[in-house]
């Protein structure tokens, strides 16, 4: 989301105004948040481009295990995240078993509850399931392998 600084004329604060598009800006009216004021000065400010974990290991070496660095492998939610990350960044739909076992993670379940809830888990391929503790997984493509 674009972020925009600017300089109140009337306390002399920086503020900074977030949008939900660039199109947003054309029609904002800038206002103070400490004193109401509308006399406000743009600030040029840094861009900031945020980048996901994917996009973050894919470009270094694909074998740099610091950007794994993030992941907590006894915290279910961490790998729910970055599955949901990394899904995010193919564009894929990975289907609606995916969406379910990836929510599930970030709500806190352990891949064992999921799978004792979800039997047929991963059966379109051999070997399906969660396979143990968040590896060795179809479904997961075998991230746990790696953790």
């Amino acid at each position: 989301m674009p972020t925009y600084e600017f300089r109140c004329n009337a306390c002399k604060r920086k503020v900074k105004i977030t949008t939900k598009t660039y199109a947003e800006y054309d029609s904002l009216v800038p206002t103070c948040n400490f004193c109401s004021s509308t006399d406000l000065t743009r600030l040029i400010s840094r861009v900031g481009i945020q980048r996901s974990v994917v996009s973050r290991m894919m470009s270094g070496s694909i074998d740099d295990e610091s950007a794994l660095d993030g992941l907590d492998e006894s915290d279910p939610r961490t790998l729910g995240r970055f599955l949901r990350e990394m899904s995010a960044e193919t564009g894929e739909d990975m289907g609606g078993e995916f969406d379910e076992v990836v929510t599930r993670l970030e709500r806190g379940d352990s891949p064992e509850d999921i799978e004792a809830a979800m039997p047929d888990l991963g059966m379109d391929d051999p070997g399906g399931g969660l396979g143990g503790a968040m590896g060795g997984s179809p479904m997961l493509g075998g991230l746990g392998d790696d953790l």
